[in-house]
């Protein structure tokens, strides 16, 4: 997902993305070490947009 749709959601859409990123890194997390992830970039790609969701919710809190 890019930063634009992330933009465009609430609070509460953007927690709910926010439990569904923490269960995708739990399972590729778990691919891993079970040597069955191909991509390893994909928990990069997960870390960071972890990281995107708690910044807009942050940046969401300071607007109100």
């Amino acid at each position: 997902m890019d930063l634009k749709e992330m933009r465009g959601k609430d609070a509460a859409a953007l927690r709910t993305e926010l439990t569904e990123l923490y269960k995708a890194g739990f399972s590729l997390r778990m691919q891993h070490a079970t040597q069955q992830l191909n991509n390893t970039a994909q928990l990069r790609r997960n870390r960071r947009d972890i990281a995107r969701v708690h910044t807009l919710l942050r940046e969401k809190a300071n607007e109100q």
